[in-house]
């Protein structure tokens, strides 16, 4: 007798409908699996012929055969388990095999039949709704992140004897709980910005950079703060939007990182990366192709400390994310796309040593050791990251000072009301992109012309910095965030000049000059 069972498989986010078909008569005892099923499928013989003898069914003298169809899709993973062994079930008619119509059936076994939670379920159900699925069995592991998924009805299990008992009419599954899809507020970060002290120019970086979209590089010397400083920008970015939480849940379900009693994440991603990271971590890769850190911190902040002690071809490897906002992971058989929109804050020293330009402490490199170390950042990199920051040592009498800075909350105020801003063009039709960094060419004529002053002032920024025509944008993309801080109205040529002000490191002489006047002043 002949059964079927719908489940699913994904390559990278993308979930592919796969029919369980099982076919079962009498003879010597044999459990054959085809349908180009990796190890970790073939395995799942083993669990489900243990987990069906624990329900008293015993497999011996019969001839099993399961196709996972199509067979030209490579399967991994133990999500295929529970359809596996509801499938043969029903062709040993131990099941109705129409009990198993319209279900998608998603689950690891265990040895003793207990269901065990898998990864990804959330992009696997929302490619099933895609599909046409109106119904779905997950483990109870799974539950949370189940039920944030519109348009399918979702039942969790705990055990296989839970679902032979429901397909024979018994008492109906429980359904999933639904999952707060908001944020509050005060969850975001135990973090604070109040906590920095002194480096006012980089506080201001962080809000303009937040308000905006915007990367941002910070180069000073050790101690001075780049990575108090990048741990504390997702505590002043705007909560996460119902469609971000979904991506960001989507691509940590993936990854495994999902904590299975969790469902949605709610608060922005921090991901900073070792600098011994290969290209395939940082952007993606692997068999089966998982989501690099780039991707993992979509919608958040990707910190990369000490930039120049990664590996050339690893940074290279940024320039298509960061231009793109996504990453495209290219196999023989397929190809797995994942988002990659996180905002970049990377941390250098200005030379080997780290005290070039510091009057606190001589530096101890000469000049060919200074200039090879910082010919590592290509320009076409540098050229992505749009405000460049410039951090003096910090002034220990600062770090007496009772009190703190400004709030994160505060801040944040600050950056939504922005972004306010910026919605309400987008929502009137002025522009396509929902960040001032995403903004097109036609975009930037619409939206970042400014008066006769700041033309001026860009002229001659272009000719004495040598600007390159990225960099150009980049001033301008900058400058519209700089005026909707200061409430969305026209650019002016204070906007201007504060943009080129962030572009320092494109001078030739850009790094002592700039942390000698902050050490000073």
């Amino acid at each position: 007798m002949q059964a079927t069972a719908l489940t699913l498989s994904l390559v990278g986010l993308e979930a592919h409908p796969v029919r369980v078909e099982v076919d079962s008569g009498r003879g010597p005892t044999s459990f054959q699996l085809v349908g180009l099923a990796e190890a970790s499928v073939r395995e799942s013989r083993v669990r489900v012929r243990a987990a069906l003898h624990q329900l008293g069914v015993d497999l011996d003298e019969y001839v099993i055969t399961v196709n996972l169809a199509p067979a030209d899709l490579r399967k991994n993973g133990g999500a295929f388990d529970v359809a596996i062994a509801v499938a043969t079930l029903a062709a040993l008619r131990k099941l109705p095999a129409d009990a198993l119509e319209g279900v998608t059936l998603l689950g690891e076994l265990s040895l003793t039949g207990a269901i065990r939670p898998v990864r990804g379920v959330l992009p696997a159900l929302r490619g099933a709704v895609a599909n046409g699925a109106r119904r779905a069995i997950v483990p109870r592991g799974n539950e949370r992140e189940a039920a944030s998924v519109p348009g399918i009805e979702v039942a969790v299990a705990d055990h296989l004897a839970d679902l032979v008992a429901h397909f024979h009419g018994g008492a109906p599954l429980p359904r999933a709980s639904a999952a707060s899809l908001v944020a509050a507020p005060a969850a975001l970060s135990a973090l604070d910005l109040a906590e920095v002290r002194g480096q006012h120019a980089a506080r201001r970086a962080l809000e303009i950079a937040a308000a905006g979209g915007h990367n941002l590089l910070f180069m000073g010397p050790p101690g001075a703060g780049k990575t108090m400083l990048a741990r504390r920008l997702p505590t002043v970015m705007p909560p996460m939007s119902a469609e971000e939480a979904l991506e960001v849940t989507a691509i940590h379900s993936v990854a495994g990182l999902l904590a299975h009693d969790r469902g949605l994440v709610l608060d922005r991603p921090f991901r900073a990366p070792h600098h011994t990271v290969s290209a395939a971590g940082l952007v993606g890769g692997g068999e089966p192709v998982r989501p690099g850190e780039v991707s993992l911190a979509h919608a958040g902040c990707l910190f990369l400390d000490e930039l120049l002690e990664f590996r050339r071809n690893v940074l290279e490897a940024l320039r298509q994310p960061l231009e793109d906002g996504t990453v495209t992971v290219c196999r023989a058989r397929y190809r797995s796309t994942f988002p990659a929109r996180p905002m970049l804050v990377a941390a250098v020293n200005p030379c080997p040593c780290g005290y070039a330009g510091s009057r606190s402490q001589p530096c101890a490199c000469s000049a060919d050791r200074v200039h090879a170390y910082r010919s590592r950042l290509s320009g076409p990199l540098l050229d992505r990251i749009d405000l460049q920051v410039v951090l003096p040592p910090v002034d220990i009498g600062s770090l007496m000072t009772p009190g703190g800075g400004e709030s994160s909350a505060d801040v944040r105020d600050r950056v939504i009301a922005a972004r306010a801003v910026q919605a309400a063009r987008r929502a009137a039709g002025e522009v396509h992109a929902i960040c001032n960094a995403d903004l097109g060419t036609r975009d930037l004529e619409r939206v970042a012309s400014t008066d006769d002053a700041g033309r001026r002032l860009l002229a001659t920024a272009v000719d004495r910095l040598g600007l390159s025509a990225r960099a150009y944008g980049k001033v301008l993309r900058v400058a519209r965030t700089l005026a909707d801080l200061d409430g969305g109205g026209a650019l002016r040529a204070v906007h201007v000049a504060e943009a080129v002000h962030a572009r320092l490191l494109d001078r030739v002489d850009a790094t002592e000059a700039p942390l000698r006047a902050a050490a000073a002043g």
